[in-house]
């Protein structure tokens, strides 16, 4: 099965799907943030790993305390997810931090700044002419 075949892309969606339900309802480790959700998931073509890419809203601290959490909830979300999602090899689960909506974020407020001084140059030149 290659990488992008139309069978990889449908399990990454479903194992998407179901480890976000079972992250926002399962999973009861304090450390695990409500505000984590799970942004995109690449199983390996041989079904044996899966990357698991997760956004947690909050300061790095609650990053490294819900990704720890959920290292250490890994396999109770596999065998969950063997429950769920029929395979014929349920995935080992490799959690990483995904940072690119808080880089979109970032870049967008440097955007909003640097088109709020452009406003401000062109009004400072609009009342200098008068």
């Amino acid at each position: 099965m290659r990488k992008n075949s139309i069978k990889n892309v449908r399990i990454n969606s479903e194992v998407q799907k179901e480890l976000g339900e079972l992250i926002r309802d399962g999973v009861k480790d304090p450390r695990v943030s409500p505000l984590t959700s799970v942004t995109d998931v690449e199983v390996a073509p041989d079904l044996k790993t899966a990357k698991v890419y997760i956004s947690v809203l909050g300061d790095d601290d609650a990053k490294q305390e819900t990704l720890q959490g959920l290292r250490n909830a890994a396999s109770y979300l596999r065998r969950e997810l063997a429950h769920t999602v029929n395979l014929r090899n349920t995935p080992e689960l490799i959690f990483k931090l995904d940072t690119s909506i808080e880089y979109g974020n970032m870049m967008s407020k440097k955007i909003d700044e640097v088109i709020s001084s452009m406003d401000d140059k062109e009004d400072d030149k609009i009342s200098d002419n008068d």
